[in-house]
């Protein structure tokens, strides 16, 4: 790997992680074993039309559509008969999983996407007992992701069989090796096997794990940031125990309502302070100045 590469000049140059996860209340996971191209959903063995309108609808209302494929040898071969479907919902104390097999991808146009995006189970899947771990391994996206993600997600997978999926781009090829964790939907970016070992144990016992969080996407960038700032000042890790309640602008910054469940509520006065000096924040890209949210001041209000 190059000095040139994203993620090793992020790392290098200390990019804060906190606020950089994908922002969706749901996700929608469709198996797609072969190739995936730098847009997958239109560019891989499914019926591209099929994968636009599943775009399409995902990004009407909230709902980030994914492909998925198991770790290991990636054969250019047909898809999957029947391809799994994972669904899940990432709001704290309502958030759940459920998994369909489906024949054709199309059947999942049949879906309720604004409801997805509101939490209503559909009535075609099964409840998931365990979590899930997507690692993002989208090589034509970014090579960072499949390089750095690949190694991760093998070894991984060889441990929790069924549990972890590399998955296409989820957001933030220069913090790879990133991955998502549902149902919480709690990203994570500059994993190693340890690390992402711990994401999964994390998960499954419905906390948070302490290194190399970047959000909940349940959240905005701003309500993600401040989130983790309250948690972190409390030293809370239940997952469910944190809620983003109200955000508005304030000049130039903008004002995050968190509230634990106990009752306490901090109101978060962010603001976004570029990154210098520029870098690319994808192989290949032009060096440019991307801005990270950090927290201003911290205000106990209830």
């Amino acid at each position: 790997m190059s000095d040139a590469d994203c993620a090793v000049l992020s790392a290098r140059l200390g990019e804060p992680l906190p606020g950089t996860a994908p922002t969706a209340p749901a996700w929608l996971c469709l198996e797609q074993p072969g190739p995936w191209g730098d847009k997958a959903l239109v560019r891989s063995h499914l019926d591209p039309a099929v994968g636009a309108e599943l775009q399409r609808r995902g990004d009407e209302v909230g709902v980030r559509v994914v492909l998925i494929r198991r770790p290991g040898h990636h054969a250019d071969t047909g898809p999957a008969e029947p391809r799994r479907v994972y669904l899940a919902h990432t709001r704290p104390g309502a958030s759940w999983l459920e998994q369909v097999a489906v024949r054709d991808a199309k059947d999942l146009l049949d879906l309720d996407f604004g409801g997805l995006a509101r939490g209503e189970r559909p009535e075609v899947g099964e409840p998931c007992a365990d979590p899930l771990l997507l690692v993002c391994t989208n090589g034509r996206r970014d090579r960072c992701c499949a390089l750095l993600g690949r190694p991760v997600a093998d070894e991984l997978a060889a441990r929790h069989p069924g549990r972890v999926w590399e998955s296409t781009h989820t957001g933030g090829h220069r913090l790879a090796p990133a991955a998502v964790a549902l149902p919480t939907g709690y990203a994570y970016g500059r994993l190693d096997v340890a690390t992402a070992e711990d994401v999964l144990r994390a998960t499954a016992e419905g906390v948070v794990a302490p290194v190399g969080c970047r959000g909940r996407s349940t959240w905005s960038r701003f309500g993600q940031v401040a989130e983790l700032v309250v948690r972190e000042r409390v030293g809370e890790r239940d997952a469910d125990a944190v809620l983003v309640e109200g955000e508005r602008a304030d000049g130039d910054g903008w004002r995050v309502l968190v509230a634990h469940r106990d009752g306490r509520a901090w109101e978060v006065l962010l603001g976004e302070r570029p990154q210098e000096p520029p870098r690319p924040v994808s192989c290949g890209k032009a060096p440019s100045t991307p801005s990270a949210v950090e927290a201003l001041s911290v205000t106990r209000v209830g």
